[in-house]
């Protein structure tokens, strides 16, 4: 599945915090963006991110001197940040919990930034939906623990962990579906095998 930095553009335009509202405007115009990310001031200082809603909300709005606003005055700082390694489907999901269209790809640096647009334009959820590809994985593991298991036996700890693998993978599909898994595959196995439930016990 595609990663954020897959799908990121990478080209990230910034603005400081002092530059004021004008120059945010003019940046934006030449560039032709609609979101700036706010330079830190230091190393241990979170990005900022300034946009053309917070230019005309918080400036146009109320009819300030956009030469007399400091970006600062109006930006998020510190901004929701997406990790590079981020799953593009829980990108989408970070983006619809907290209302945003648009976040800089952090990992100790600023590395780029993903949008919506990017999500529609390079995801391959339409060609490759998560649930789709889940099923694909749980069948696949499934086959695995069973033959695991026909070779170590049902209640070894390597039947064990196999089955692990599954209960992971179920669990995601579940929370993908936001619906109760009522019989897991192993549920399943263990009424053919009532054993294997033992070997489920062990120390991690």
């Amino acid at each position: 599945m595609l990663k954020a930095s897959d799908i990121m553009t990478k080209e990230v335009v910034t603005i400081r915090g002092s530059s004021t509202a004008e120059e945010a405007v003019k940046l934006m115009r030449e560039k032709g963006l609609h979101t700036l990310i706010v330079e830190r001031r230091h190393d241990q200082d979170a990005y900022g991110i300034v946009t053309d809603s917070d230019i005309v909300y918080k400036v146009a709005a109320f009819g300030l001197d956009p030469k007399k606003v400091r970006v600062y005055e109006i930006m998020t700082k510190p901004c929701v940040v997406v990790n590079p390694d981020l799953g593009v489907e829980y990108v989408a999901r970070l983006f619809a919990n907290t209302n945003i269209r648009i976040a800089p790809v952090i990992k100790n640096e600023l590395m780029g930034i993903i949008s919506i647009t990017d999500i529609l334009s390079k995801g391959d959820f339409v060609e490759r939906p998560k649930q789709n590809f889940l099923e694909e994985e749980i069948q696949k593991a499934v086959a695995n623990a069973r033959a695991i298991c026909a070779e170590k036996g049902p209640n070894s700890r390597e039947c064990a962990v196999a089955w692990d693998i599954v209960e992971e993978l179920e669990a995601e599909a579940a929370h993908q579906r936001a619906s109760k898994l009522e019989k897991t595959s192993f549920d399943k196995y263990c009424e053919e095998f009532p054993d294997a439930l033992e070997a489920r016990m062990y120390d991690v």
